[in-house]
C-alpha cells in the first residue's frame, strides 16, 4: 500500500515505475489496489517472498535490465527480499541514489539465533550501498541503529507510513448496518476483529486464548471475526475448537457462530465500520497498518506492546498495550471495552483524529519528495 500509494501521489514530479513480485500461496494479490490507483506495474513473478537461488538470480538479471531501460534517478526498495535484490542491482547499474524502507524485520521472533545473526549480516552489507534508509517508526529506528546495528543513526530517516484514510470515515453508518446485517448480529454484539497473515508471528493463539477467557467474564455477547488467511489456517481452527468457539469455517454465520473466518478481505472499510474493538496479537510489528485503519474508523484497539505499535496506539487515549503473552491482562482490556460503549467510543474518537494528523498519505508524499530532493543535490554537489 504504502509503496502503491508513492507512486500515484508523487507523480507528475517524479516519474516512477512500480516492480512487484509473485504473492506466495497463502497471500493475496494486491491487483486490486493498484487497479484502483490506475497504476501500471510491472511484475517480477520470480522475485519471491521465500528464498529461491534459481529465480532470484532470475529476478536480479531482470531488474538489472529494467534499471538500464529506465535510467532511474533513485531506485526506493520496500522490504526484505525485493530490498535485496534491488539494492543489489541499482548499485551494479551505477543508479545515483538507493533508498530503503523496512516496513519492519526478521531479527527476532522469526527465525534462529543463527539465521537471524546470517540475516543481520545481510542487512548489514545491503546498509553499505544504500544512501538513505526509512524507518516507518522511532522505535523502529533505535531498534535497527543501536540495537542491530544495521548501519548508522545518520543514515536513518523516520518517515511512518502514509494511507488513504479518508474512506474509513466516509459512510460508516451505512457500512456498520451493512455489515452487521450480513452477519445476522444484534445491536448489543460486541464485534471483536484480528486482522492479518495467519502465520506464527502474528500470534493468533493468543488472540483465542483471551477472547476465550473474556467470555467467560463477561455476560456480554461477543462475536470474533478473523480477517485473513495462511498457513497456520488448520492450526488456529483447531485451537478454537479446543477452546469451545462455535463457527463453519467459511465467511458466513449461518447457525450465529461466534467465530468467523473471513479469509482475504478487500473491504477492511467495512469490517472496521462493523466492529467495536480491533485487536493484534504479534509477536512482532513495524508499524502495522491494521491498528492505523483501525484507528481511522473510530474503533478502539487492544494490541501486544511490540515493535512500532506505541507510534500508533496511544495506552489509554486510543488503545491499550498489554505485553506479549500476557493472556490475562489481554483479556481484561477486551472485557474492559466489551462492558463500556461510551469508553469504546472516547478511545474511538481519539484515534481517529491521531492517525488523521500522523498516518495521511499526503504527509507521506511531502516526506519522501524532501528526502528524494536532499539526496540528489547532495549527489550532485559530490559529482
Amino acid at each position: 500500500m504504502n509503496a502503491a500509494y508513492l507512486t500515484r501521489y508523487m507523480s507528475p514530479e517524479f516519474e516512477t515505475l512500480l516492480v512487484v513480485g509473485r504473492a506466495e500461496e497463502h497471500e493475496k494479490e494486491a491487483h486490486f489496489l493498484t487497479d484502483q490507483l490506475g497504476i501500471a506495474v510491472t511484475y517480477l513473478p520470480e522475485m519471491g517472498r521465500s528464498v529461491s537461488v534459481l529465480d532470484d538470480y532470475r529476478a536480479y538479471r531482470k531488474l538489472r535490465k529494467l534499471i538500464r531501460d529506465f535510467r532511474p534517478d533513485i531506485v526506493h526498495t520496500h522490504a526484505a527480499k525485493p530490498g535485496a535484490l534491488g539494492r543489489l542491482a541499482a548499485k551494479a547499474e551505477g543508479v545515483p541514489a538507493i533508498v530503503h524502507t523496512f516496513h519492519g524485520h526478521v531479527f527476532h521472533s522469526y527465525f534462529n539465533p543463527l539465521k537471524n545473526q546470517l540475516f543481520q549480516g545481510v542487512e548489514r552489507y545491503l546498509a553499505r550501498k544504500s544512501d538513505a534508509i526509512i524507518a516507518i517508526s522511532r522505535e523502529q529506528k533505535i531498534e535497527l541503529s543501536d540495537v542491530f546495528r544495521i548501519a548508522p543513526s545518520d543514515k536513518f530517516r523516520m518517515i511512518p507510513l502514509g494511507l488513504d484514510l479518508d474512506r474509513f470515515q466516509f459512510d460508516r453508518a451505512f457500512k456498520r448496518n451493512a455489515f452487521r446485517s450480513t452477519y445476522g448480529l444484534q445491536e448489543n454484539d460486541v464485534v471483536v476483529v484480528i486482522t492479518g497473515r495467519l502465520v506464527p508471528i502474528k500470534n493468533h493463539s493468543l488472540f483465542l486464548q483471551a477472547l476465550s477467557a473474556a467470555r467467560k467474564e463477561t455476560g456480554q455477547r461477543i462475536v470474533v471475526f478473523i480477517v485473513g488467511d495462511g498457513e497456520m489456517r488448520r492450526a488456529i481452527e483447531q485451537e478454537a475448537r479446543e477452546l469451545g468457539f462455535s463457527f463453519s469455517g467459511k465467511d458466513s454465520r449461518e447457525n450465529g457462530e461466534d467465530l468467523i473466518f473471513t479469509s482475504w478481505r478487500t473491504d477492511i472499510d467495512t469490517i472496521n465500520a462493523g466492529a467495536d474493538i480491533i485487536a493484534l496479537t504479534s509477536l512482532n510489528e513495524g508499524t502495522p497498518v491494521s491498528l492505523i485503519e483501525a484507528s481511522a474508523a473510530g474503533c478502539p484497539v487492544v494490541s501486544t506492546r511490540v515493535g512500532g505499535v506505541e507510534s500508533v496506539v496511544l495506552e489509554g487515549k486510543t488503545g491499550y498495550l498489554v505485553e506479549s503473552g500476557d493472556v490475562d491482562a489481554f483479556a481484561n482490556r477486551i472485557v474492559r471495552l466489551a462492558e463500556n460503549p461510551e469508553l469504546r467510543n472516547q478511545l474511538g474518537q481519539a484515534g481517529a483524529e491521531h492517525v488523521r494528523s500522523k498516518f495521511a498519505y499526503q504527509r507521506l508524499v511531502s516526506d519522501m519528495a524532501a528526502l528524494y530532493h536532499e539526496l540528489l543535490e547532495k549527489k550532485q554537489v559530490n559529482s
